[in-house]
């Protein structure tokens, strides 16, 4: 990948993270529902906290693609994308997020919207990948990809949204990461990675 390509490596995994995540949450609460796990006020707090920041991270993500690289490619390849599709997505996932942040602090009753978070997000992520990520390696100049990357990153919640992405990211990413980030992204993991451990445990009953 030249230097004047977009890197889409950050949003891929961006993707590969909010799908996992809400999968697992699903699948977490369904069991609780059904009696298969416990939950004590411990793990519904945690499970409580962990459901919102996913919520706010997933708003902030999809409202960076309306307001700054629909825009990006709308300009760069005109008549070349239909985004149509890809927006009514957008707009069917707000009352679903905040839906499931209003049920937040009941894990019971998160199992249904959050299957239907996954399902969706599926379903989304899979088509916009395929439909627009050629349009962007094709027509979107490394400056302007910089510039939406950029915005992904502003308002995000670091704490939260980087140690995730360990779970994953494939060697081969995490070595481009490393590349790409430098020393920082070691450091800022070391940090963040114990906490995210603890929390993952509380909320999952990961090992």
């Amino acid at each position: 990948m030249s230097a004047t390509t977009p890197n889409l490596l950050g949003f891929r995994l961006g993707h590969r993270t909010m799908r996992g995540d809400s999968r697992r949450l699903a699948e977490t609460t369904r069991a609780i529902a059904e009696g298969r796990q416990a939950c004590d006020a411990r793990r519904a707090a945690a499970i409580r906290d962990y459901v919102v920041k996913l919520c706010a991270g997933i708003h902030h993500h999809h409202k960076t693609e309306d307001d700054v690289l629909w825009p990006v490619i709308v300009r760069s390849a005109g008549a070349e994308v239909d985004l149509s599709d890809l927006t009514d997505d957008h707009s069917a996932l707000d009352p679903l997020l905040n839906e499931i942040t209003a049920a937040a602090g009941d894990p019971a009753a998160l199992a249904k919207p959050l299957a239907r978070l996954a399902d969706l997000l599926d379903e989304h992520i899979e088509e916009e990948e395929r439909l627009l990520f050629p349009v962007i390696l094709g027509h979107v100049s490394a400056g302007d990809w910089e510039q939406v990357e950029k915005a992904a990153q502003k308002g995000g919640d670091i704490r939260f949204e980087l140690p995730r992405i360990e779970r994953y990211v494939q060697p081969s990413e995490m070595a481009e990461l490393r590349k790409l980030a430098g020393p920082v992204l070691v450091l800022l993991l070391a940090l963040l990675r114990p906490g995210h451990r603890r929390r993952e445990r509380l909320v999952f009953g990961a090992p």
